[in-house]
């Protein structure tokens, strides 16, 4: 069973940095695409950072520079680094893996992340 859990949401500062992590388990995450998705109200979720299962990063344009996404095949983890977070990076974030080559994939629940000004 394909399970991705999100973790390090919470309150966060204008201006200030974040740490997400994603524990992923059930798939093999060195074969696997694990993107970071943002979701606010009443707005589709939209993908932010992409790393493929062999260290490849793509970025949304609206976050390059300040989001980056890096991977740990041997804890099993995929993180989302944010700096100089801004009010408009207010959003539930998701965390999404994809087995490159079978398919299988799995979606996290979510963590929330509300930056105050």
């Amino acid at each position: 069973q394909v399970q991705l859990k999100e973790s390090g949401g919470g309150l966060v500062q204008n201006g200030g940095s974040l740490r997400l992590s994603c524990a992923v388990s059930g798939i093999n995450i060195a074969l696997s695409d694990v993107s970071w998705y943002a979701q606010t109200d009443g707005n589709q979720r939209r993908r932010l950072a992409r790393i493929d299962y062999g260290g490849e990063k793509d970025y949304e344009d609206s976050v390059r520079g300040r989001f980056t996404i890096s991977r740990d095949n041997i804890e099993r983890m995929v993180y989302l680094d944010i700096n100089n977070v801004k009010p408009e990076d207010t959003a539930i974030y998701y965390c999404h893996g994809v087995n490159h080559f079978t398919g299988v994939e799995g979606w996290g629940e979510g963590t929330q992340v509300t930056v105050t000004s």
